[in-house]
């Protein structure tokens, strides 16, 4: 089973054996994975009542006690009791609520860039972060090494190694969940109980600090607020029971909207270093109907295909989720001749999918236009990478939002170069990605400066 990229060796095992579901054996568990959307559509959508479920995860769940976070929960009447609390808030319509908040962000983004760009992965995670925090709690983020950003890192990175599958040994035999943490070859002990402390405060110490703020009635308007003043009338069990959907609810935003934010702006920054023609083929676009130096806004949107082509190749040029989370099939199936017994593990390749020759020729090459028809408009007949990329997650609609008002109002903005070295050499950038479920770029050297004076003027008024 490969634990380094493995979304990489099983499109080519699926190339190999032209199959687009291969069925593999990781010391005794039976994993299937699925290499085409045509599979995944008709296994995790047409038949979602068979494949709904999560396995079971000694490592994740029984260990790291991570299944408050939606996305691990169990399926059931407590995973659709959160996840329509979620979707409540984050569904396409809904959305269009936090677009002030998203607009500000960016704008302060714009500024940390115009005053120093020289850690621009840093800068996005303040971004995102102020964003997250505030929707969910109403709490304002100080700086880019703010305690709720550093949390937020750091759980994401833990969730990123522990969802690879076959990454930890207990995951595999359960068993193994109850050698004692100090024998040798128990690291995995060790780092659960690290892990599971991150998972706790992400869950715990903003939600308390939200309760503090409306005690002392400093709380701003936030997602936490306003369901906690819902409950003004109950007592006793039932207020427990609704402050945990709360307390959950608001985690998973904070978790799952921080890190996979940022893994995507990060790409699109790495992109336009290696694409320099991308960069001013949409400059050129936003000059000619927003105007050179003017700030973009949401409702500009429909006047830049281009941009959002951009943001769609982003997507589908360097996935966030190269693997979706594990599904379980509790009953014996058959798809296309195959059979898939019960207790089998199932999980979709979206790495295959986004790479998919047929439906996107030239796969590793950055190109918006293949998004586009001749006429510039977008080309809705191909398959829209947004939906392989965060799944049916309900945030992906905020997600997708910020990327783009990030990506034009950078682009409208600065320049994005290679750095130059202190002999007058470019820098080439790093092409590598973190091996974890969270694909996000490492740290990489550019030059992001001013397009002209008027955008600097544009920039600093937004203070």
């Amino acid at each position: 089973m490969p634990t380094e990229r493995p979304w990489e060796t099983f499109l080519k095992w699926s190339k190999h054996f032209k199959s687009d579901i291969l069925h593999l054996n990781a010391a005794g568990t039976s994993i299937v994975v699925l290499s085409s959307m045509e599979a995944v559509k008709e296994l995790f959508e047409k038949r979602s009542a068979l494949y709904s479920d999560r396995p079971r995860m000694p490592m994740l769940v029984e260990l790291m006690e991570w299944d408050f976070a939606i996305p691990l929960m169990k399926y059931g009447d407590r995973w659709r009791c959160h996840r329509k609390m979620f979707h409540e808030v984050f569904n396409v319509g809904a959305v269009e609520q936090f677009q002030p908040q998203e607009l500000a962000a960016t704008h302060e983004l714009l500024r940390r860039l115009l005053r120093d760009s020289s850690d621009v992965m840093e800068d996005l995670r303040h971004l995102t972060g102020t964003i997250i925090m505030n929707i969910t709690y109403g709490i304002d983020i100080h700086g880019a090494d703010d305690k709720y950003i550093t949390m937020a890192k750091e759980g994401a990175e833990s969730i990123s190694i522990a969802s690879v599958p076959g990454a930890f040994l207990v995951d595999s035999i359960p068993a193994l969940k109850y050698v004692p943490n100090w024998i040798p070859g128990a690291e995995f002990k060790r780092k659960a109980m690290q892990w599971k402390k991150i998972g706790q405060d992400l869950l715990q110490l903003p939600f308390a600090e939200t309760k503090q703020n409306i005690a002392a009635g400093a709380a701003g308007t936030s997602f936490t607020s306003l369901n906690l003043r819902l409950l003004d009338d109950l007592t006793g069990i039932e207020l427990e029971e609704q402050e945990a959907v709360i307390k959950a609810t608001a985690a998973t935003m904070y978790i799952a909207g921080a890190d996979t934010t940022v893994s995507a702006m990060g790409t699109f920054i790495l992109a336009m270093l290696l694409n320099p023609e991308v960069q001013t083929k949409a400059q050129a676009e936003i000059d000619s109907v927003i105007g050179p130096g003017q700030l973009p806004g949401f409702t500009d949107k429909p006047i830049l295909p281009y941009v959002s082509a951009i943001v769609k190749e982003v997507l589908r040029w360097r996935n966030v989720t190269p693997l979706a989370l594990p599904h379980y099939v509790a009953v014996d199936d058959e798809y296309q001749g195959y059979r898939i017994p019960a207790n089998l593990i199932v999980i979709g390749n979206a790495w295959a999918i986004l790479h998919d020759e047929s439906m996107y020729p030239d796969p590793h090459s950055f190109k918006p236009e293949r998004f586009l028809l001749s006429d510039g408009k977008l080309n809705l007949a191909i398959r829209d990478p947004e939906t392989v990329a965060f799944g049916t997650c309900p945030g992906r609609h905020m997600a997708t939002a910020s990327l783009w008002i990030v990506v034009a109002s950078i682009l409208s903005t600065f320049n994005i170069n290679k750095a130059i070295e202190e002999d007058g050499g470019e820098i080439e950038p790093t092409h590598e990605y973190s091996p974890g479920f969270l694909s996000t770029p490492f740290p990489f050297k550019c030059s992001i400066t001013p397009r002209s004076p008027q955008a600097v003027e544009a920039i600093q008024a937004t203070a």
